[in-house]
C-alpha cells in the first residue's frame, strides 16, 4: 500500500529588539511571548510525519472494473375509470365511487415504462458482473456501460432477493477486474471507499470508515451487513466497497434515511456472502440455505436475569415450528442458543446468517441454556424455503398486584385461530404488564419458559418469581419474550 506523506515544519520567527524587550515565536499557530535580554537564535522543530490514504492509486487501478448499470422495463397498472367528467386515475379515492355507483367504463390495463440506474463491478475478465438484485428487478433490458464508454447488453444469470445479489454477464473479454478481500479482516474504524453512479454521476468516489460489522436489519436476517459512513445515494447500489488495499469487501446496498438521501449511515453486503451466492447461481441457478425453524430474539439484561444467565448473550428461542429440524432436535421456546458448532452467538442477529450458510442435510451442535443449565443439542440442518424461518373454568384475574393483567383461557376456536395449544387471553392490563407493553388481546404463552395452561398456573409462576420474569407473548402471528420488572 502506497501513501503520500505530508510534512509540516514549524516556522520559528525570531526578532531581536532593544535590550529589555522580548521575542515572539510562532509555533503551531500559537503565539508565545518570552522575556529576553539578548537576541535568541531559534531552530526549527520537526513535526512527526502525517500519512493519509492514497485513494487516488486505488481508484486508478480498480476504478475501470466498476460499471454503470441501467435498466428499462414495463409494469402494468390498472386502467383509468371513465366517468362523466372524463378518465379518472384508479388511485383517486373518487374512482371507487364511480366504479361502484356511477355509469363508467373500465379502460384496459396500461403498461408504464420504467427506468433505473445502479452500479456493479466486474469479477471475471470474461464479463461476469456483480450488482444488487433490486437494481435489475423488473428489468426487460439491462445495459452495462464501462469507463471507456463501451456499452453492452447484459444477461441476468441469476438473482437472489434474500441477499439482494444479482449476477450479470456481458459478451466481452480481457476486461479489468476487481480484487476480492476478506470482510472478516475488516475492522471498525478502517478507511473504506465506494465507487458508483450516485444520481447518475458516473464513476463517483466517496470515502469514509467502517462504522460497525454484522448489522442485522429488519427483514434482512440472512446478511450480516457492514455499516459505514461512506456517502451512498441512489445509483450507488450494486457498486463496490473497497479497503485500502483496493480489495472489494462489500457491495453497497442500502442506506438508513428519513429523507430518502444519504444521512451518514450506509450498509454493504459482505463480499464473501455475495461470492457464495454467485457461485451457487452460476452452478445451480438457485441458492440453497440451511434452516432450523425457530423464531428468535435478543437477550437483554432483564431477560438474562429472568433466565438466570450471567450476562446478556445468545439468541432466545421464542417459537419452534412444528416438524422442523429444531422441533425434531427437542428445542423449546425459552431456550437460549449460546453457540453453534462451538462459535459463540453473542446476539440473535448472528445466528441466521451462520445457519443459512450451512449445507442442508449437514449436522450441527447447538449449545443452549435451559432452566439454569447448559446442554448440547445435535441438530440436522434443513433447507430454507421462502416461507420458512432460519430461526376454562378459572376466574379472570391473575395476581393483579404484581403482574397487572386480567386473563381468561382461550376457547377451542381461539386456540385454533392462534395456532397454539395453550395460553391465556389478556382482557385488561395495568401496572407492571402495562409498563412493559402488554396489550389487551395478547396471548400469554409462558413464564420464564414454563407454558401457561390456566390462570391458577400463571398465579403460581408469578408468585414464585422474584424481581424479573420473561413473559412469552403472541400478538397476531408474532411471538416475543417481554421482560417484566415485578418490583
Amino acid at each position: 500500500m502506497t501513501h503520500k506523506a505530508f510534512k509540516r515544519s514549524a516556522v520559528v520567527l525570531a526578532m531581536a529588539v532593544a535590550a529589555g524587550s522580548g521575542y515572539v515565536a510562532a509555533r503551531h499557530g500559537i503565539g508565545e511571548v518570552h522575556a529576553a535580554t539578548a537576541p535568541v537564535a531559534a531552530a526549527a522543530t520537526p513535526v512527526p510525519t502525517m500519512t493519509l490514504p492514497d485513494f487516488q492509486s486505488i481508484v486508478s487501478r480498480y476504478g475501470p472494473a466498476v460499471v454503470n448499470v441501467s435498466i428499462e422495463g414495463t409494469v402494468k397498472q390498472s386502467g383509468a375509470v371513465m366517468t362523466p367528467f372524463g378518465p379518472m386515475d384508479p388511485s383517486d379515492p373518487f374512482s371507487q365511487f364511480f366504479r361502484r355507483f356511477g355509469p363508467q367504463a373500465q379502460m384496459p390495463q396500461a403498461e408504464r415504462v420504467i427506468h433505473g440506474l445502479g452500479s456493479g463491478f466486474i469479477v471475471s475478465s470474461d464479463g461476469i458482473i456483480l450488482t444488487n438484485a433490486h437494481v435489475v428487478d423488473e428489468a426487460d433490458t439491462v445495459t452495462v456501460k464501462l469507463t471507456d464508454k463501451r456499452e453492452f447488453k447484459a444477461k441476468v444469470l441469476g438473482v437472489d432477493k434474500l441477499t439482494d445479489v444479482a449476477v450479470l454477464k456481458i459478451d466481452a473479454h480481457n476486461l479489468p477486474t476487481v480484487a476480492l478481500g476478506n470482510p472478516d479482516q475488516t475492522h471498525e474504524g478502517e478507511w473504506v471507499l465506494a465507487i458508483g453512479a450516485p444520481f447518475g454521476f458516473e464513476n463517483s468516489v466517496t470515502a469514509g470508515i467502517v462504522s460497525a460489522k454484522s448489522r442485522s436489519l429488519p427483514n434482512e436476517g440472512y446478511v450480516p451487513f457492514i455499516q459505514t459512513d461512506v456517502a451512498i445515494n441512489p445509483g450507488n447500489s450494486g457498486g463496490p466497497l473497497l479497503n485500502l488495499k483496493g480489495e472489494v469487501v462489500g457491495i453497497n446496498s442500502q442506506i438508513y434515511s428519513r429523507s430518502g438521501g444519504y444521512q451518514g449511515i450506509s450498509f454493504a453486503i459482505p463480499i464473501d456472502v455475495a461470492v457464495r451466492v454467485k457461485d451457487q447461481l452460476l452452478a445451480n441457478g438457485k441458492v440453497t440455505r440451511g434452516r432450523i425453524g425457530v423464531g428468535i430474539q435478543d437477550v437483554n439484561q432483564a431477560l438474562a436475569e429472568s433466565f438466570g444467565l450471567d450476562k446478556p448473550a445468545g439468541a432466545l428461542v421464542t417459537q419452534v415450528e412444528p416438524d422442523s429440524p429444531a422441533s425434531k432436535a427437542g428445542l423449546e421456546a425459552g431456550d437460549v442458543i449460546l453457540a453453534l458448532n462451538g462459535k459463540p452467538v453473542t446476539d440473535s442477529g448472528e445466528l441466521p446468517p451462520e445457519v443459512a450458510r450451512m449445507k442442508p442435510g449437514s449436522n450441527a451442535t447447538l449449545k443452549i441454556w435451559r432452566k439454569g443449565d447448559t446442554k448440547n443439542v445435535d441438530i440436522t440442518i434443513g433447507e430454507l424455503n421462502s416461507k420458512d424461518q432460519v430461526a376454562s373454568a378459572d376466574d379472570g384475574s391473575a395476581d393483579q398486584g404484581r403482574l397487572g393483567v386480567v386473563t381468561r383461557p382461550l376457547t377451542d376456536q381461539e386456540r385454533a385461530q392462534a395456532h397454539v395449544d395453550n395460553g391465556l387471553l389478556v382482557g385488561a392490563v395495568t401496572g407492571a404488564a402495562e409498563r412493559a407493553g402488554i396489550r389487551p388481546g395478547d396471548v400469554l404463552l409462558a413464564v420464564n419458559g414454563h407454558p401457561i395452561h390456566s390462570v391458577k398456573e400463571l398465579r403460581h409462576l408469578i408468585g414464585k418469581s422474584e424481581h424479573h420474569i420473561a413473559l412469552l407473548v403472541q400478538r397476531d402471528d408474532a411471538r416475543i419474550f417481554v421482560p417484566i420488572d415485578l418490583g
